[in-house]
């Protein structure tokens, strides 16, 4: 699903080039759920914006079920998420004066399925989070983990091959944020595949495989010890 080869990103800060990755090589298989976690800084973040097709690299390859995204167009690589990228945000993201099933429809607007289909597909992805009977809510009618719910259905909603969160816990409590991750895991054994940027090492445990960065590389798996919300 996903090739990276010798990927790098530098930035400039007052002047000084920052290596915010370090010739990174990745694969992710189809079907595979990948947490990646790291300090902030080490560059996790980094990565999950590039593989999402929002920040081209300085240098080196990376390629999505065989597509070198940063070869395509701007306006491609825009179809291209739509297409193959579902994305969830630690802060939800959702409109405020919007429905909750509103809402999960926006993906669809730019697409070519009537209005009916729109809405189907909406209620239908919102059922899937276990939110059926709360589709005319709108978000300041919900809880904390509710709105992330309706935030992944949103990102779910064009059925993409592909699924990228970025700590999408980290402003839940213990007991709602396990909720989500057995969400995400029931995804993932739908057959999505889940790349995910998490802090919170218990989040791992429902995840098939754990890499870690440090200083924009990414550590031996040998080496990665995730314990007292460190990592060494």
């Amino acid at each position: 699903m996903i090739t990276i080869k010798n990927l790098t990103k530098a930035y400039k800060s007052m002047g000084d080039e920052v290596q915010a990755l370090r010739s990174v090589s990745l694969e992710i298989k189809k079907g595979e759920s990948v947490s990646v976690m790291g300090h902030s800084g080490s560059g996790k973040s980094t990565l999950l914006s590039i593989i999402g097709a929002l920040n081209p690299p300085t240098s080196g390859l990376i390629e999505i079920d065989g597509i070198e995204i940063y070869k395509l167009s701007q306006e491609r690589r825009a179809d291209f998420r739509r297409e193959y990228l579902g994305f969830v945000f630690q802060q939800f993201q959702l409109i405020p004066y919007l429905t909750a099933h509103e809402n999960v429809m926006l993906p669809l607007t730019t697409t070519s399925r009537s209005n009916k289909e729109k809405r189907e597909m909406a209620a239908e992805a919102l059922s899937k989070v276990g939110l059926g009977n709360k589709m005319n809510r709108l978000p300041n009618q919900l809880s904390g983990g509710e709105q992330e719910r309706v935030a992944i259905a949103r990102a779910i909603v064009n059925e993409p091959p592909l699924l990228l969160a970025d700590e999408p816990t980290g402003s839940l409590d213990t007991k709602t944020g396990d909720e989500i991750m057995e969400l995400f895991q029931n995804l993932n054994n739908d057959g999505l595949t889940i790349l995910m940027v998490t802090h919170n090492p218990d989040n791992t445990r429902y995840l098939g495989r754990t890499i870690a960065m440090k200083d924009g590389l990414l550590v031996p798996e040998e080496e990665i010890i995730v314990a007292s919300n460190k990592i060494v």
